[in-house]
């Protein structure tokens, strides 16, 4: 009888064994049969800031201040949407959503400052700086399913290193200005990353492995930030309408000649058939986007529709789609069409995009809830301070908190949101209103609130005077207590130094020296 026992436990042991190398091996073939992933991030760019016609329908999706032929090519190659839209105006938060699928509001990821009370009428709400642990990012769900994972370039949601959030390889936990702290990352960042990303690829091939690589691309808007034979050839084709746009096209030339160099080397290695790429932006950019008001720092369509290209086996080529689109549906369709759906955390907020990328036309998205809610409750770039947003089917509705006003735009009709309609639509007003405060208060958002009754806002501190004086100083330069013509035409460079991220504009905390 002990023997017999020996036996059936032995038994027991070898087919428990056996069973689990099975679902090992099984898993590994899975990852190594799944498709590899390619995500390129760029860095402030407008819904009408590449040569591509995002939307057919109208001509001013496209520029002619700059040239992306590559972003062409891609376009010719995948699908392109002209509905896409960022997850914030602003680089941080779209980031986090972007490697977590995560709306920034249920983060608490808001900002690039802390909030709190910043002297105007309302104070912000405070600011989660660093990107959760506890919160699964796409490399974290792809490397527990066999895939290696590698970010390079520029990370900028806290100060963790990559690696804890499930990239082997990275450039550290990286900000505006890169892993040698310059002034100017790029071009040479651009391209270095570039460069690493194609070895590490090869290094995943020889070991028929899959792979998620993601670039983000820094920031530039100089001519310094630009290959001095990138910024010639802008000169030579006439791209710009003044200087400062032909420093800003040849940056984003050399970004475009990277992709190149990307979509080359896939070709090379032999897996471009397996592999999906994926290009888009953070935000929009500083000023002008084509038809569309506002830009970064402000919840227009101009600070968060931007361009969206997907190529892949699924992919349509050369094909548009007009459904509406947000950064948080690329983790689930990441996770979808790596075989993985089942395994994204129900926290995820966006929906796959796998039946849009092969019906274009058709293809619908789903989602928890329905339509796209944008909470940004910070003053920044907009004059109009904190506002939330949702966008449900060809409406957009914008709450402006400091004013306690809804405005109501029909998007396909209105495309510029010149056209407030909120005075003959109130019942649509109400409806999405009430919408945006149930998803709000689901996920806990933080709103800005009233200070209170007799508070006063912050005095200018010795500290910020004192900065004022030497920036005074600092122009002064015969010490005379007064500006000259000279002196006042250095003003152009002053401002350019505290533009620290090179985005074209000097925001509050880069004035404050933070």
């Amino acid at each position: 009888m002990p023997f017999f026992r020996s036996t059936q436990q032995s038994l027991r042991i070898s087919i428990s064994f056996a069973v689990v190398a099975s679902c090992i091996a099984s898993s590994l073939c899975r990852a190594a049969e799944g498709p590899n992933f390619v995500f390129i991030q760029g860095e402030g760019q407008g819904w009408a800031s590449t040569s591509v016609q995002l939307d057919p329908a109208e001509p001013e999706s496209k520029s002619s201040d700059f040239w992306t032929p590559n972003l062409e090519r891609l376009a010719r190659e995948g699908v392109r949407f002209s509905n896409f839209y960022a997850p914030s105006p602003r680089c941080t938060p779209s980031r986090a959503t972007y490697l977590t699928g995560i709306s920034p509001a249920r983060l608490g990821m808001t900002f690039t400052a802390s909030g709190g009370d910043t002297g105007h009428a309302l104070i912000e709400p405070p600011v989660v700086s660093e990107l959760p642990r506890e919160v699964t990012t796409i490399a974290e769900l792809l490397k527990s399913a066999g895939y290696a994972t590698a970010h390079y370039g520029k990370w900028h949601v806290g100060r963790a290193d990559p690696r804890v959030h499930g990239f082997d390889e990275s450039d550290g936990a990286t900000s505006n200005s890169g892993p040698e702290n310059s002034r100017n990352p790029n071009p040479k960042q651009a391209y270095g990353m570039t460069d690493r990303g194609i070895a590490f690829m090869k290094r995943q091939v020889a070991a028929n492995k899959p792979f998620y690589l993601q670039l983000s691309h820094y920031g530039g808007r100089s001519q310094a930030d630009a290959k001095p034979e990138t910024f010639e050839t802008v000169l030579e084709r006439g791209l710009g309408r003044n200087d400062r746009n032909m420093e800003a096209a040849a940056v984003v030339l050399d970004m475009d000649i990277t992709i190149g160099l990307l979509l080359d080397a896939l070709n090379e290695l032999g897996i471009a058939d397996n592999t999906y790429v994926i290009y888009t932006a953070d935000h929009g950019t500083p000023g002008r986007n084509g038809p569309l008001q506002g830009g970064k720092g402000g919840l227009w369509d101009g600070g968060i529709r931007i361009p969206l290209f997907i190529r892949g086996p699924l992919a349509r080529a050369n094909a548009h789609c007009r459904t509406l689109v947000t950064g948080a549906d690329l983790v689930p369709t990441v996770a979808d069409l790596a075989g993985l759906k089942d395994q994204v955390a129900a926290e995820v907020e966006g929906g796959s995009l796998r039946n849009v990328l092969s019906a274009p036309d058709t293809g619908t998205v789903s989602r928890p809830n329905d339509g796209l809610v944008f909470h940004f409750p910070h003053y920044d770039k907009d004059p109009l301070g904190p506002v939330s947003a949702i966008v449900l089917h060809n409406f957009k509705l914008l709450r402006i908190y400091e004013r306690d006003q809804n405005m109501l735009f029909d998007l396909p009709q209105d495309m510029g949101e010149r056209n407030d309609l909120a005075a003959t639509n109130p019942s649509l007003v109400d409806k999405l209103d009430k919408q945006l405060t149930r998803y709000l208060t689901s996920i806990g958002a933080k709103l800005p609130f009233q200070r209170e009754s007799g508070m006063a806002p912050p005095s200018v501190s010795n500290s910020d005077r004192s900065r004022e004086d030497t920036i005074l100083k600092g122009l002064d330069k015969d010490s005379d207590g007064q500006l000259t013509q000279e002196e006042i035409e250095a003003l152009p460079a002053l401002l350019r130094s505290l533009d620290k991220d090179k985005d074209g504009s000097v925001s509050r905390e880069e004035a404050r020296g933070r």
